[in-house]
């Protein structure tokens, strides 16, 4: 019996050891890829107390139809252009089911075709907005300092170097970078004067106080696809050629809307 009983508390015991490892590890890559890209405690949201009404609208996601599905899924090369996209199920393709022998080409224009996201980094900081300031040096107590907004402050993003279909590549890595992070973005925000948030600071006697406000954005680099669009019919058949496909590297900073890092400091 006690032979038996050793046996199984070792055998429990080289399965807890064996196990234990797997399950910790699983849960630490759990918690980092979750917080990746989360707000850290000292950045807040506005999205309420924000007296300029941001209404930027939420990108448009055009879905292809069932022909357009078709041929992009015939396609080594993804096509993820929204507006490229449009133009496909809005096109014609209906060529004669006795067009026996007919051959043709439809060229569409020189596209960006898709974008790979590469790098993606917040800076919590990218913006100074505001700077609230509190003077206790001569008080006999403590006091409590709160955000405001002194001026209204527009926040911008851009890419970071030229490249050819700027707006487009701008829709493609917006919505790229939108579904990697989960965060609201936009390429242009505005914080409104005399926005206020409870947040409160205390400041002691005989210290000077200083609440900076800053907006967040996103650093966004990647690489874009171009190449040529052809329809190309065959009879009764149809399909997309994609021709002379090069690749360039671009990056942009993206702001994030209605978020607002703050930095509180004491002299």
């Amino acid at each position: 019996m006690k032979y038996k009983r050793s046996y199984v508390i070792v055998l429990i015991v080289f399965v807890y050891a064996f196990l234990s490892p797997l399950t910790v590890l699983g849960e630490e890559e759990e918690e980092e890829k979750g917080g990746e890209f989360e707000p850290p405690n000292h950045v807040l949201t506005i999205s309420k107390e924000n007296t300029f009404p941001n209404s930027s609208e939420d990108q448009e996601v055009i879905e292809p139809s069932e022909l357009t599905q078709e041929l992009i899924d015939e396609m080594d090369i993804p096509i993820e252009n929204p507006d490229l996209i449009k133009m496909l199920n809005e096109t014609s393709l209906n060529p004669s089911p006795i067009s026996f022998g007919y051959r043709g080409e439809v060229y569409l224009g020189r596209w960006a075709l898709n974008y790979e996201s590469l790098e993606t980094t917040v800076n919590w900081e990218y913006q100074d907005i505001n700077k609230n300031e509190l003077n206790n040096l001569g008080g006999e107590n403590d006091q409590e300092m709160n955000y405001v907004q002194q001026e209204d402050k527009e926040v911008k993003g851009a890419l970071t170097n030229k490249i050819t279909d700027p707006e487009e590549v701008k829709k493609m890595m917006l919505l790229t970078t939108e579904a990697k992070t989960e965060l609201p973005l936009t390429y242009e925000t505005v914080i409104g004067k005399n926005t206020k948030k409870n947040n409160s600071y205390n400041v002691p006697v005989e210290k000077y106080a200083e609440l900076n406000a800053h907006a967040p954005a996103v650093s966004e680099k990647g690489e874009v696809t171009f190449g040529e669009v052809y329809i190309e019919l065959k009879g009764s058949n149809k399909s997309i050629v994609i021709k002379n496909v090069t690749n360039q590297g671009i990056g942009a900073w993206i702001p994030v809307e209605d978020h607002i890092s703050f930095s509180f400091q004491l002299e």
